[in-house]
C-alpha cells in the first residue's frame, strides 16, 4: 500500500493542499456571506474577493510558510498559516467594506466584525485539524530517515543531536563518526541522511561528494565562503563558467529607503503598542518601585557604542551578565515581559534616533562581543550593518542560540540584504511572540546519549579487535 502511495506522494499532497486553501477561502466566503449579499451569488463582488483573497494568500503563504508537513511539526505550521490566513482575512474584509460603499465614500462602514472573528476561528481550526492530520499521514507514509551524523567533537555532537532528537518522527540517528573516520564510506552507503556538522570546509567537500555518488540525502552547516556562494550571481567569462560577488556596503538609495521605513514603522508602533508601554511602566515601577527603564551598552555598526532602552526586568541593582534559565534576578512581572517582548518596546526609541534599524543583527553587550570575537574571529561581520530589532537571528533563534549559529544567520540576511526582505523578516517578527522556546536562556545545557568516537580512538578499538 505505502509503495503505490509513495508513487502518487505529490499528487496527494497537492490536493490536500488545494482542498485545505479552498475551504479556508469558502469559509470566509460563506460566513461573510450573512451580511454581504454580493458574495452569496456570482457578481463582481465575489469575483474581486475571490482574487484578492488567492493573490494576497499566496503573497502572505511565502511570508508566513505554506504547508510544510513532514518538515515542521504542526504548531509551527498551524502558527504560520494562521497568521497568513488572519492577515489575508482582514485585506479581503476590507476590499468587501470598500465595495460596499460603490460609488460614495461616505457610505464606508465597518460591519460584520463578529462574523469576521467567527470566520478567523473555524479557519483556525480547520488549520489545526489539516495539520495534525497532515502530519500523522505523512509519517505514516514515512519511516524516519537512518542519519550518520558526521562532527568533529562531542560537543559539537551534543549541539547538532540535540537538535536532531528535536525531530524524532523525522531523524533516526543510526551512527556517528569523526570526519577523519575511515569507514565513511561504508556507514554513508547504508545511511538514507547524512548530517556534516562543525567540519572544515576542506574535509566536507569529499564527504559531499560521497554523498552524492551514493545518492544520499544530505545537511551541513555553512562557513562565510559558503554564503558568498549562496548570495553571487552566475557569470560566464567568455566560455568559462562563474560565480559572482561582489562584496559591498549598502548603496545610498537602499539606506535612505532603510532609514525612511525605520523611522515610519518606530513611530507607529510606537503609537500603536502605546497601551502595552503604559501597561508595562506602571506594573515595572508599581512592583518593587525601582527605575523603569534599563540601559545598556550595546555596539552597533562599526562597533560603535550606544545605550540600548529596555523595560528592567530584574530587580534593582544587581550583577549584569546574560540571562540563564531560573535567573533569580528576573522579577515576576519581567518574566511576562520577557516572554512577550514587551520588555523590547523602548528599543522603538533607538531606532528613531537612528542607533539602532528594524532589522539587523541583534546588538550584543560589549563583553560577549570581544568574548564571541575571540572564539570566532568572523564575528566582527556581523557589525557591518546597524544592529536591529528583528532578523534571522531573531526569528528562528533563541537567546542560547551558539554565537557561529548567530554569525551565520546574520550573514545570510546581509549578504542577501533587500528591502523587500526586510519587510518579509517584519511580518515574520509575529511568529516570534507564538513561539514558547524564543526567549529560551542561557544556561540550557545541549547534551546527547551519543558518544564521539575520535578517528585515533577508533583505530585503537580496531587494533584490540
Amino acid at each position: 500500500m505505502k509503495k503505490h502511495l509513495h508513487k502518487f506522494e505529490s499528487t496527494l499532497w497537492l490536493l490536500i493542499k488545494t482542498m485545505l486553501y479552498f475551504s479556508l477561502m469558502l469559509t470566509f466566503i460563506v460566513v461573510m456571506g450573512y451580511k454581504n449579499i454580493g458574495l452569496t451569488r456570482l457578481s463582481r463582488t465575489l469575483g474581486i474577493t475571490v482574487l484578492t483573497f488567492v493573490v494576497v494568500g499566496l503573497l502572505l503563504l511565502s511570508v508566513y510558510g505554506a504547508f510544510d508537513v513532514g518538515r515542521k511539526k504542526s504548531k509551527p505550521i498551524i502558527y504560520s498559516l494562521s497568521l497568513a490566513v488572519i492577515c489575508t482575512d482582514i485585506i479581503t474584509y476590507l476590499q468587501v467594506m470598500i465595495m460596499r460603499a460603490n460609488t460614495d465614500i461616505h457610505e464606508f462602514h465597518i460591519r460584520g466584525l463578529e462574523l469576521l472573528a467567527l470566520t478567523m476561528l473555524i479557519q483556525i481550526f480547520l488549520i489545526s485539524i489539516f495539520s495534525y492530520a497532515g502530519n500523522g499521514l505523512f509519517f505514516l507514509l514515512h519511516d524516519p530517515e537512518k542519519c550518520c551524523v558526521i562532527t568533529s567533537s562531542q560537543k559539537s555532537l551534543d549541539e547538532i543531536s540535540f537538535a536532531i532528537e528535536r525531530f524524532k518522527k523525522q531523524y533516526k540517528i543510526s551512527s556517528v563518526l569523526d570526519y577523519r573516520s575511515r569507514r565513511m564510506e561504508q556507514n554513508i552507503k547504508k545511511a538514507d541522511t547524512v548530517f556534516i556538522y562543525d567540519v572544515p570546509s576542506e574535509q566536507r567537500i569529499n564527504i559531499m561528494r560521497m554523498c552524492y555518488r551514493y545518492k544520499v540525502n544530505v545537511y551541513f552547516n555553512p562557513y562565510v565562503e559558503d554564503i558568498m556562494e549562496v548570495s553571487a550571481k552566475h557569470y560566464i567569462l567568455d566560455d568559462i563558467y562563474l560565480f559572482n560577488k561582489n562584496v559591498k556596503t549598502l548603496t545610498m538609495e537602499q539606506r535612505i529607503i532603510k532609514r525612511l521605513l525605520d523611522i515610519f514603522l518606530s513611530v507607529l508602533i510606537g503609537v500603536l503598542s502605546s497601551p502595552f508601554w503604559i501597561a508595562g511602566v506602571i506594573v515595572v515601577k508599581v512592583y518593587d518601585g525601582g527605575p523603569v527603564l534599563f540601559k545598556q551598552e550595546r555596539a552597533t555598526i562599526h562597533g560603535k557604542r550606544f545605550q540600548v532602552y529596555k523595560l528592567r526586568t530584574m530587580k534593582p541593582n544587581v550583577k549584569n551578565y546574560s540571562a540563564k534559565k531560573d535567573d533569580d534576578r528576573i522579577t515576576k512581572p519581567g518574566k511576562f515581559l520577557r516572554r512577550t517582548r514587551i520588555d523590547e518596546l523602548p528599543q522603538l526609541l533607538n531606532v528613531l534616533k537612528g542607533d539602532m534599524t528594524f532589522v539587523g543583527p541583534r546588538p550584543e553587550m560589549i563583553k560577549n562581543v570581544k568574548n564571541y570575537t575571540e572564539e570566532l574571529p568572523e564575528f566582527k561581520y556581523r557589525l557591518r550593518v546597524k544592529a536591529g530589532l528583528t532578523g534571522y537571528a531573531q526569528i528562528a533563534g533563541k537567546y542560547n542560540t551558539t554565537p557561529r549559529d548567530k554569525l551565520i544567520m546574520d550573514m545570510m540576511y546581509i549578504e542577501q540584504f533587500s528591502i523587500l526582505r526586510d519587510i518579509q523578516l517584519i511580518l515574520q517578527t509575529a511568529i516570534v511572540l507564538l513561539k514558547s522556546d524564543s526567549t529560551e536562556a542561557f544556561g540550557k545545557k545541549k547534551t546527547s546519549v551519543y558518544k564521539f568516537i575520535s578517528a585515533d580512538q577508533e583505530g585503537d578499538e580496531e587494533e584490540q579487535e
